[in-house]
C-alpha cells in the first residue's frame, strides 16, 4: 500500500515517452557516432562524464536525453537524470547501465525535494516509466526514504511528539499494525522513568510508541529510533549553532519508520516491532539536572553526567523492553553523537554489533545496496568509562575521547538477552550532495537493512 506519493515514477503502460539513453564514458565515443550525436556533443563538452545529461533536439522539440555514467560505478546514477531532465515523461532505451531496480529507485530519490514551506522548491517532474517487474520494489525502498525524509525536513514546530506520534499512526494503518502509545505520567506507571525524565520539562509531552505488526509465531525482529523532536541540550545547553540542526534528532526514529513501511509493504513473513521514544529535550523548572541519579526499566540507576547526552537514556527504556522478548534481531538507529560524524563524516555511519555474521552480512549490502556504513568496536576496555561514581553507569563517559563508541556501550548495557543486535550512529543528513542523495535530511542504511531482512526470511510479494 502507498505511504508517500512519488511523482517521478510511473509504471510503464507503453504510453509515447522520451528516450533515456545511458551510458559509459568508456562507450560514448562508439555510441555517439552511432546516433549522429558527435559533433552535437563535442560542442557542449559532453564526454558520458557521471551525473551530466545531454539533451538531444529534434524536429518537433526534444527527441531524446543521454545520462553519462562515467566509470559507471554510481548505482543510483538515475538520480541526475531526475534533477536535469525537463518535466515530461522518459523511458529508459537500450541497456541502463545499472541493473535491477536500481534506475528507478535512483531517479525516485533524486527527484526529493521538501517542499512544505517553499512549493517553488519543487520544479515540475520529469517522470521515469518503469517495467512492472521494477516498479513495486522500487516504490516500496523509496517511499520508506522519503517518507523518512519529510519527518526529518520537518520543523520542529510542526514535527513534536505528538506529530511524531501521528506520522507513526500513518505507517501502521497503512499496514493494518497495531499501535500502543504510553504518554506523558503514565510513563511512570508503565515503567519508562527515563523517557519521562529527559521529556517531561517541554510542554510537549513525551511518549513512546509501540507498533506490532504480523504473525505472533514468525521471526521477532525489532526496530527501535531515537525520537528527541528537538534538543535544546536541556540544562547543558547547546550553543545557538549546535542548536540550528536539532530538528533531526529524530532521524533515527523517521529511518526506523521508514524500514518498518518497507517490511510490511513487502508482506515479509516476520514480526515486526517498532518502538519510538518520543520526546523534546526542553529547558523549564522540571528539567531534569546534571548530578540527578535516574532508576532505569532494567533496574540499572544512571547517573546524568550531561543532559545533552539524553538520546541513549530513551532509547535505554525502550532496548529493555525489546530486549526481554529476545528478538531474532535487534536494530537501534539514532542521531546519538557528534563523535560518530567526526570519525566517519555524514556519509558513512558507524554501526556496531557483537554478531559476526550479522557485520559481515552488513558490509557485503552496504556494498551491494550502495548504502554505506562501517563497522566500528564495541572496545572493551572503554566499557569501564561509563561505569558511574555513586550510580550503576554514567551518560556520560569519563573521557573526551571515543565518544561513539561510549555511547554504543552505554546501549549495550541495556541489551544482555538478545542474541543478535546492531546499533547504528547516523546523521540523518546529507552535507554534499550526490546522484539519488539531494543536500538535506537522509535516511541511512534502511535499504542495506531491509534487503538483509529480505535475505533472510524471504519475501510474500517480491
Amino acid at each position: 500500500m502507498s505511504l508517500y506519493p512519488l511523482a517521478a515514477i510511473a509504471l510503464d503502460d507503453g504510453a509515447p515517452a522520451t528516450p533515456l539513453y545511458a551510458v559509459s564514458a568508456a562507450g560514448f565515443s562508439a555510441f555517439a557516432q552511432d546516433h549522429g550525436i558527435a559533433a552535437w556533443a563535442s560542442a557542449q563538452d559532453f564526454k558520458a562524464q557521471a551525473g551530466r545529461v545531454l539533451l538531444l533536439p529534434g524536429a518537433n522539440g526534444l527527441a531524446g536525453a543521454v545520462l553519462g555514467l562515467g566509470g559507471n560505478d554510481d548505482l543510483l546514477i538515475f538520480g541526475a537524470a531526475a534533477e536535469k531532465l525537463p518535466a515530461g515523461d522518459y523511458r529508459i532505451s537500450g541497456d541502463p547501465g545499472v541493473a535491477g531496480n536500481f534506475p528507478a529507485l535512483g531517479f525516485a530519490l533524486g527527484a526529493y525535494a521538501y517542499a512544505d514551506f517553499k512549493p517553488s522548491r519543487k520544479k515540475p517532474a520529469a517522470r521515469l516509466l518503469v517495467a512492472a517487474e521494477h516498479f513495486a520494489e522500487a516504490s516500496r525502498l523509496a517511499e520508506g526514504v522519503c517518507f523518512a525524509r519529510d519527518l526529518v525536513s520537518a520543523p520542529s514546530n510542526v514535527m513534536g511528539p505528538a506529530e511524531l506520534e501521528a506520522a507513526a499512526r500513518r505507517v501502521a494503518d497503512a499496514h493494518g499494525a497495531t499501535v500502543r502509545v504510553v504518554t506523558g505520567d503514565a510513563l511512570l506507571a508503565a515503567n519508562y522513568p527515563m523517557i519521562h525524565a529527559v521529556g517531561r520539562a517541554s510542554v510537549r509531552a513525551p511518549r513512546l510508541i509501540d507498533i506490532t505488526w504480523g504473525d505472533p509465531a514468525a521471526p521477532r525482529i525489532t526496530l527501535v529510533g531515537k525520537g528527541v523532536c528537538f534538543d535544546s541540550g536541556g540544562l547543558d545547553i547547546k550553543s545557538a549553532a549546535g542548536m540550528l540542526m536539532m530538528k533531526k534528532d529524530m532521524g533515527g526514529a523517521a529511518a526506523m519508520l521508514g524500514l518498518a513501511h518497507m517490511i510490511m509493504d513487502a508482506g515479509l513473513p516476520v514480526r515486526l516491532r517498532v518502538f519510538v521514544p518520543a520526546v523534546e529535550n526542553a529547558i523549564s523548572g522540571d528539567a531534569y539536572r546534571p548530578g540527578d541519579v535516574l532508576t532505569s526499566r532494567k533496574g540499572l540507576t544512571v547517573e546524568i553526567g550531561n543532559t545533552d547526552a539524553e538520546g541513549r537514556l530513551v532509547l535505554a527504556d525502550a532496548l529493555a523492553e525489546a530486549d526481554d522478548e529476545r528478538p531474532e534481531l535487534l536494530v537501534c538507529m539514532a542521531t546519538l553523537t557528534g563523535a560518530a560524524r567526526v570519525a566517519t563524516g555524514f556519509e558513512l555511519p558507524p554501526v556496531y554489533t557483537h554478531d559476526e555474521k550479522l557485520a559481515a552480512d552488513l558490509a557485503a549490502l552496504s556494498v551491494s545496496e550502495q548504502d554505506p556504513m562501517w563497522r566500528m568496536p564495541l572496545w572493551k576496555s572503554y566499557d569501564s568509562w561509563i561505569d558511574g561514581k555513586v550510580a550503576d553507569i554514567t551518560n556520560s563517559a569519563d573521557s573526551a575521547y571515543a565518544g561513539s563508541i561510549t555511547a554504543a556501550l552505554f546501549l549495550n548495557r541495556f541489551v544482555t538477552q538478545t542474541a543478535s543486535f546492531a546499533h547504528f550512529d547516523v546523521a540523518a543528513w546529507t552535507d554534499k550532495p550526490r546522484p539519488g542523495k539531494p543536500a538535506g535530511a537522509e535516511a541511512h542504511c534502511i535499504r542495506a537493512l531491509y534487503r538483509l531482512l529480505v535475505n533472510r526470511f524471504g519475501s510474500k510479494t517480491s
